[in-house]
């Protein structure tokens, strides 16, 4: 339940309590490039979540059978995405909640190895909105700690649940990047309260994400499902309107739910469909951050 609002109802408020609110981690300039990478016409930037087991684990759900969902991701969905990725020669971002990475060690290590990037996402998938004060930068920072190894240079939020301290947080650790808000297709500078952060927002979308299509939990309302076929043809989409814009492609999505034997051939049939229509540079977040860094419109 959402604390009662010291000003009264959102009726009530005073023009500087809803300035203040929507003022936080606001969209700032654009950061799109004034080009890409040897010529290229858009970014493809390709992520994954690795949740594993930790959804289940913070909500505090010992089922082994939800458990067992998540342990799929690890035992046969990435195995799966590292040989695409090595067939197609594309490094991607893999984001970890600490508590996963620290159950499946030699898969981010792998991963690394392989060129992929690893990216802060939580302690155990925990909702920072919901928790008390102090909690989520307590989390966070283990979290950085658990991955040091790996040189975080950026941060999405797990479920993308952005709080009204994370952006101290994320100031406070000097990350490059953050992949949690939505403001724009393409990246922006984070703004706190009309103040540049310096900060480069690669915004994800639900509408780009498998989650929402594919996911599905026994026993509640959660039960969508949309045919693969269907999904392509929104990625697919979603991509040529990035590749005419000559922008920023950004897809998330998560190895326990991509990386099932009927669908990993969307996100093949995906790669083809991007390197035949040409002039793409696939990228890792990262590497998409450092370049709307140094080639930003000024």
């Amino acid at each position: 339940m959402t604390a009662k609002h010291p000003d009264g109802e959102p009726w009530q408020w005073p023009e500087e309590t809803w300035r203040k609110i929507v003022g936080r981690a606001r969209a700032g300039r654009s950061m799109a490039p004034t080009h890409w990478p040897d010529g290229a016409r858009c970014a493809v930037a390709l992520s994954f979540d690795s949740d594993h087991e930790t959804t289940p684990l913070r909500d505090g759900d010992e089922s082994p059978m939800r458990i067992s969902q998540g342990q799929y991701g690890g035992r046969r969905a990435v195995p799966r995405i590292r040989a695409l990725m090595e067939r197609e020669s594309i490094p991607v971002s893999f984001y970890y909640p600490a508590v996963a990475a620290l159950l499946h060690p030699d898969e981010v290590r792998a991963l690394a190895d392989d060129g992929h990037e690893i990216g802060i996402h939580s302690w155990i998938h925990e909702a920072n909105t919901t928790l008390p004060p102090g909690a989520e930068r307590d989390l966070t920072f283990r979290a950085r700690d658990v991955l040091a190894g790996r040189d975080p240079v950026g941060i999405r939020t797990a479920s993308w649940d952005f709080s009204v301290d994370t952006l101290d947080i994320v100031k406070e650790m000097g990350l490059l990047y953050d992949s949690s808000l939505m403001a724009d297709d393409d990246p922006y500078e984070l703004l706190d309260q009309d103040v540049p952060t310096g900060i480069i927002e690669l915004p994800p979308e639900w509408i780009r994400d498998d989650a929402v299509y594919f996911n599905f939990v026994r026993f509640s309302g959660l039960r969508p499902y949309t045919a693969p076929s269907a999904v392509e043809e929104i990625f697919k989409a979603e991509f040529d309107g990035a590749w005419d814009e000559g922008g920023l492609f950004l897809l998330t999505m998560h190895p326990h739910i991509t990386g099932h034997r009927s669908r990993m051939p969307v996100l093949e049939r995906l790669i083809r469909h991007m390197k035949a229509k040409g002039g793409c540079w696939f990228a890792t977040h990262a590497q998409v951050a450092e370049w709307c860094r140094d080639h930003s419109a000024k």
